[in-house]
């Protein structure tokens, strides 16, 4: 009997089309012997669909022809398992379209990968990949992360962080307080989104204004790092569960500026449009595409070296921390962490973690030797896994007090009145 995997996507996010395109790729590399994809699409409005034509990554581009075509509908525990129901549920006809036995969510940016629907597939009730609610949302705040990492003595870049409404109170005294605290050049980012955006460098003051006012426009928080200069971005990927992790080989991104920005990773050049996500040749991901063998390459690639260009030495040290952080934060399925390397002091530093990455980081898996197939495999089963042992844990009493002679006293003393 196949298992009915509910593949949750989309989102109110900057990262909503990114979602889309990680969704796709997955469902075209999952085993169709062993599951069965119910898609759950979140639009930018909160509303979920399901419906087989979600599944044609190309059906997105005429977004209110393909709505017309698919169903909107509920996710619940109706207490004999996890239903998707129509919504509004009609009168008369069938008011189930499918059900559910493990939910696998794939989204990125805030709303989404920030524990917001961990939390909501933890109360379904079921096994479900990727990070619990707590991973999930340090795993999207960039500040709250840095101070975790940094409390575990695990190396991060020296920052400043700040609140948009002390900005705006006392602008010249959080100015000041930056320019004591690192000297320039400076990454300026919102505090609590990913791929890239909202991100600028500042050389100066007058830069460090701009970039602060723009990364404003996406978050109430932000973080000002001190920017290293002799940079050689590498990015490690990790699966496993909790204190158990395995790590891939690393990767160095290319960047046609002087930080990664979302146009690098999703877009590329522009110059092309044969079949292409956002029009890009580099760095654009087409329907079912696949990472090329380990050491080769090829155009989708092409802003990318894998392996990377460092020692054994180095990897192995990248690898050991990459699985520290996963442990640290308690992450599950598959994450991406992406480190910064000083190349005149040969110093590494951890920049930030992704929880849910873009196509899953199954390119670093296959050039390690795992094909995508197994690694959608592995989360899954990690999943069941997970939510077998944590049955085994006690999280209410059966005992209802409020039933039981006096059993309301001890509630710290209050008091029910009599009418």
């Amino acid at each position: 009997m196949k298992i009915k995997v509910g593949i949750f996507f989309g989102g109110n996010s900057v990262e909503h089309e990114i979602s889309v395109i990680t969704m796709n790729q997955a469902i075209s590399s999952l085993n169709p012997d062993k599951y069965e994809v119910v898609p759950i699409y979140i639009a930018k409005n909160g509303v979920m669909y399901t419906g087989d034509d979600l599944l044609d990554l190309y059906s997105f581009k005429d977004m209110d022809c393909l709505l017309k075509r698919c169903y909107k509908v509920a996710v619940v525990n109706d207490g004999t398992g996890v239903k998707v129901i129509k919504c509004p549920a009609p009168w008369i006809g069938k008011r189930v379209i499918n059900t559910i036995d493990v939910a696998f969510p794939i989204v990125h940016g805030t709303n989404c990968e920030d524990g917001t629907i961990a939390g909501f597939v933890t109360l379904l009730g079921i096994p479900f990949v990727g990070p619990d609610i707590l991973a999930s949302s340090i795993g999207m705040d960039k500040i709250l992360q840095k101070k975790v990492l940094r409390a575990s003595g695990i190396p991060v870049v020296d920052y400043v962080s700040f609140y948009s409404m002390e900005y705006i109170r006392d602008e010249e005294k959080i100015l000041k307080d930056i320019e004591e605290q690192i000297a320039y050049p400076m990454i300026v980012k919102p505090g609590n989104l990913g791929s890239s955006v909202g991100i600028r460098k500042a050389k100066n003051k007058a830069e460090l204004e701009e970039a602060i006012e723009f990364a404003m426009e996406f978050a109430d928080r932000v973080i000002v790092e001190k920017a290293v200069e002799n940079l050689k971005e590498i990015n490690c990927s990790v699966i496993g569960n909790l204190a158990e992790g395995e790590a891939s080989i690393c990767e160095e991104p290319f960047f046609s500026d002087e930080i990664l920005s979302y146009t690098d990773k999703y877009i590329g050049d522009g110059k092309s449009k044969g079949g292409t996500i956002g029009g890009g040749k580099t760095g654009s991901m087409k329907m079912g595409s696949k990472a090329p063998a380990k050491g080769g390459s090829n155009e989708q690639f092409a802003n990318k070296k894998i392996p990377a260009d460092i020692s054994d030495e180095k990897t192995k040290e990248i690898q050991g921390l990459a699985k520290d952080v996963f442990r640290t934060l308690g992450c599950s399925g598959v994450s991406r962490i992406d480190f910064l390397i000083d190349t005149k002091t040969d110093k590494v530093y951890v920049n930030e973690i992704n929880t849910i990455p873009g196509a899953l980081s199954f390119y670093l898996w296959e050039a390690t030797g795992k094909p995508f197939e197994q690694e959608l495999d592995e989360i899954i089963e990690l999943a069941i896994r997970r939510h077998r042992d944590k049955e085994k844990l006690t999280f209410s009493y059966d005992q209802n007090i409020l039933a039981m002679q006096g059993g309301a006293k001890g509630a710290k003393g209050a008091k029910v009145a009599k009418s």
